[in-house]
C-alpha cells in the first residue's frame, strides 16, 4: 500500500508539474458574444502620414497626436503578450502611414519573439517601401499590402494631394516598393485598390494586369463610408458584382480560389493563366461581420471592437496607471461583449454611430 501510495504521490506531482509548464504555452479562445474567435489585431503605430488621401484624411489642416499621446512601441509589444495566449494569432501594423514612424523594425523584432504570434504583416502606401523591404522582413515582417488607387500619374496626385508626379515618382515608385518586396520574401504581396465610381473603376484591366506575370494579389475594394465629410457616398460605390462582370467581359470565366483562412474578407480569384490573384472585398454590398476576428488599436492606446462603430475603449491610460496585465486583459474582454453584430451600412448610403475616420482609425 505504501508503494502505491508513493507512486500515486509521483503521478500527482508529475502532472502539477507537467501543468505548471505547459499551462502558459495552451492557447485560449478570445470570444465575442455572438463566439466569433478573435485571432487578428490591427495596431496603429501613428496618425502621421506623408500622403493625403481625400478619402482617409480631411481637408483642411491635419492635427496629430502629440509624441506622449501616441502608443509606445514597449506598450504595443505588451498589449500583444496579453493578448497571445488568449487566441491573437496574426498582427497587422498600419497607421496613418506606419513607416514614418522611426524604426519600425525595433517593434517588428520584438513582436516576432512572442510565442504564438505567427503572422506579421504590414498595411502601407509604399512610397518608402522600395528602401525598406530588406530590413523589414529581417526584422520579422511575414507580409505586406500596399495601397495604390491609380496607375495614372494625374489620378495618382489627385487622390493622394501629393502634387504633380514626375519622373519616376508616383505609381511607378510604389509599383518598385511591391517588387522590393517579392524579392524580400514578402508573401503575400497585396495591393489594394480602393474602387470609386467615375475616379478608377475605369482601371480594373490595367490593375488586373499586374497579376500576368507576379504573384501579386489585387484585391478590389468597395469605397467604405469612413471618409470625410461630404466625400463618400453610395453613387461612389462601384459593387463587386460589377467588377466580376467587367473582369469575367475581359478575361473570360474568374477561377474561385481558396479562401485563406482566418486572414481576412477577400473574396479570391484567378485569370486563367495569369500568376497572381484577384480578391475581392466587400463590406457595403455583401456584408461579412459574421466571420469578423479582428480588433484594432489606434495609435493613442483605443481598443475598438469594430471598424464602424464608436465603441472603444482606452487601454494606454490604464497601463501608464499601473494596472496589471490582468485588469488590461479584463477590459479587453469587457468592451469584446459589446463588439456590434453588423456594421450597419443600410442602403440609403448613411452610417450610425461612427464618427472617426479612417486617418484617426488606422488602414
Amino acid at each position: 500500500m505504501i508503494g502505491k501510495e508513493k507512486s500515486g504521490d509521483n503521478r500527482a506531482l508529475s502532472a502539477a508539474l507537467f501543468f505548471r509548464i505547459t499551462a502558459p504555452l495552451i492557447k485560449r479562445t478570445l470570444c465575442d458574444s455572438l463566439g466569433r474567435q478573435i485571432r487578428y489585431l490591427r495596431v496603429s503605430v501613428t496618425d502621421r502620414c506623408n500622403l493625403r488621401c481625400r478619402y482617409c484624411t480631411p481637408s483642411a489642416k491635419f492635427v496629430s497626436l502629440a509624441h506622449d499621446d501616441i502608443i509606445s512601441y514597449e506598450e504595443i509589444a505588451r498589449l500583444v503578450r496579453i493578448l497571445a495566449p488568449e487566441g491573437i494569432e496574426s498582427v497587422r501594423i498600419t497607421g496613418g502611414e506606419p513607416l514614418v514612424r522611426k524604426n519600425p523594425e525595433r517593434l517588428l523584432r520584438s513582436l516576432s519573439t512572442i510565442p504564438g504570434i505567427g503572422d506579421i504583416s504590414l498595411t502601407t502606401n509604399g512610397v518608402f517601401l522600395e528602401k525598406a523591404a530588406d530590413s523589414l522582413v529581417r526584422a520579422g515582417l511575414s507580409r505586406v499590402n500596399v495601397s495604390l488607387d491609380s496607375l495614372i500619374p494625374e489620378r495618382f496626385s489627385w487622390i493622394t494631394r501629393s502634387g504633380p508626379q514626375t519622373g519616376d515618382g508616383g505609381p511607378r515608385a510604389i509599383l518598385r516598393g511591391v517588387e522590393a518586396a517579392r524579392r524580400a520574401g514578402m508573401y503575400p504581396v497585396k495591393i489594394n485598390v480602393v474602387l470609386m465610381r467615375r475616379f478608377n473603376d475605369d482601371e480594373l484591366h490595367r490593375f488586373a494586369d499586374l497579376t500576368r506575370d507576379h504573384d501579386y494579389e489585387v484585391r478590389f475594394i468597395e469605397f467604405m463610408p469612413l471618409s470625410p465629410k461630404g466625400v463618400w457616398g453610395m453613387e461612389s460605390v462601384v459593387p463587386t458584382a460589377d467588377v466580376i462582370s467587367s473582369l469575367e467581359s475581359a478575361y473570360g470565366p474568374l477561377v474561385p480560389m481558396d479562401r485563406r483562412k482566418g486572414l481576412g474578407p477577400a473574396v479570391r480569384y484567378q485569370i486563367s493563366g495569369y500568376a497572381g490573384t484577384i480578391g475581392f472585398i466587400s463590406p457595403v454590398s455583401d456584408h461579412f461581420c459574421d466571420q469578423c476576428n479582428r480588433i484594432r488599436l489606434t495609435a493613442d492606446g483605443k481598443l475598438l471592437p469594430c471598424l464602424f462603430s464608436d465603441i472603444e475603449t482606452d487601454l494606454l491610460g490604464p497601463m501608464r496607471a499601473g494596472a496589471s496585465d490582468p485588469e488590461i486583459l479584463s477590459l479587453i474582454e469587457r468592451i469584446l461583449q459589446q463588439k456590434p453584430a453588423g456594421h450597419n451600412i443600410p442602403g440609403g448610403g448613411s452610417i450610425r454611430g461612427c464618427s472617426r475616420i479612417m486617418s484617426h482609425i488606422g488602414g
